[in-house]
């Protein structure tokens, strides 16, 4: 199956953390391959965009970043560089399949009934000089359902309007704003999109959820709503990487971790996270009796994405001697890639109404997990593999 190409967490099924269901095809084994190679770039790049942003929120989704890097491979002359780049291995899969790889991951992912609400794609704004081969704009849209739009190259008032009501559209209201007060030497623009909402194999009850404390650092607290939870959850406690966490899965195929770090430990764990820690985290959770609560919040960024690519090896992309000789009919082109990703953490009920009063029993003798100070939160699905997101939380307000 071309998707497993992609989709970063293949290690984790041979884990006993999730089932393999998705590698029933003959050839799915040669995909693999690649897979370990596409989860250190996601952990890379999310390191780096931490490391930028080190007090503040962070908040990417690697699947969709991958997506949008893959889709200018096919822009370039030398698109095998390019991909080698993103960390495919071409000796074991030629080009059109990892296109035609994404092209499916993406039906699954937005098509499929999984419990996940999924609002993601591309959009490419283009200045109105500049004219883009027909052959590029078929395969974008053939394979990424990637559009070309034009913007003024004037009034950038107007032209961030268009990019906003365009993606608001497109994600059904879910995200409303991805640029503010655009003013871009670039003549292509590429927006990616992403937006998360599940809804919870074992729900969060409202009537539960009540205001508490959350500790954004040593001298600053915000009230929150905090949601409440007793039942038995996935658990681990690290004794080598500084941290607790607790995995919840969604209705359907995604799961999360939510990994609580000891006090001044965030830079240690964020430091660990690799593949072999993920892989050991998931043969070494297992069910726990608990009192568990975590703020409900809905968090978003928008991020240009120049520097962290640069830092990461890919860096000809976004300088006026990049060679998109597949994509131009005359214009120099120059591209700047905004990533806009936004999760939305609730209650995710499915009870019955009259379930919904029945305050929630907390047992004195379970084990009691509050995320009332910074958390790592991470989002999978388990049938494809991908890893959907990647957040900090510093304050959930």
């Amino acid at each position: 199956m071309s998707l497993a190409l992609y989709t970063c967490l293949f290690w984790l099924c041979t884990s006993g953390l999730w089932t393999a269901q998705a590698v029933t095809d003959e050839d799915s084994s040669s995909h693999r391959d690649l897979a370990p190679t596409n989860v250190d770039f996601a952990f890379n790049l999310y390191k780096r965009l931490v490391a930028l942003n080190s007090d503040k929120n962070t908040l990417i989704s690697p699947v969709s970043i991958s997506m949008a890097l893959a889709m200018l491979s096919l822009s370039t002359r030398d698109s095998t560089q390019f991909l080698e780049n993103l960390g495919f291995n071409l000796t074991k899969m030629a080009e059109a399949e990892i296109h035609q790889g994404f092209q499916y991951l993406n039906s699954l992912l937005q098509q499929s009934d999984t419990g996940l609400e999924i609002h993601m794609g591309n959009a490419m704004f283009l200045l109105q000089n500049l004219k883009l081969k027909d052959s590029f704009l078929a395969d974008t849209k053939h394979y990424y359902e990637s559009e070309a739009l034009t913007i003024p190259s004037k009034d950038w008032s107007k032209a961030s309007q268009q990019i906003n009501d365009h993606v608001k559209n497109k994600t059904q209201g879910k995200i409303e704003l991805v640029v503010s007060d655009l003013d871009s030497s670039a003549t292509l623009i590429l927006v990616n999109y992403i937006f998360l909402k599940g809804i919870w194999k074992l729900p969060f009850s409202p009537e539960n959820t009540r205001e508490e404390d959350f500790y954004v650092n040593e001298t600053s607290t915000v009230k929150v709503p905090m949601m409440v939870q007793s039942g038995n959850i996935g658990y681990f406690r690290d004794s080598v990487i500084p941290c607790q966490m607790i995995q919840m899965n969604y209705v359907g195929n995604g799961t999360a971790f939510f990994i609580l770090p000891d006090q001044g430990q965030m830079d240690t764990v964020i430091a660990a996270l690799n593949r072999d820690t993920i892989d050991r985290w998931g043969k070494l959770m297992t069910p726990r009796q608990m009192n568990l609560y975590i703020p409900k919040f809905s968090m978003s960024d928008t991020y240009d994405l120049k520097d962290v690519l640069a830092d990461v090896g890919i860096k000809d992309l976004f300088t006026n001697q990049s060679d998109f000789a597949g994509t131009t009919k005359d214009t120099p082109l120059t591209l700047t890639v905004l990533h806009k990703a936004m999760l939305q953490l609730d209650e995710g009920n499915v009870l019955p109404v009259a379930d919904n009063g029945n305050p929630v029993h907390l047992p004195s003798e379970s084990l009691t997990i509050k995320y009332n100070r910074s958390f790592l939160f991470l989002a999978f699905d388990k049938y494809t593999w991908s890893s959907l997101m990647m957040g900090k939380v510093m304050n959930p307000v």
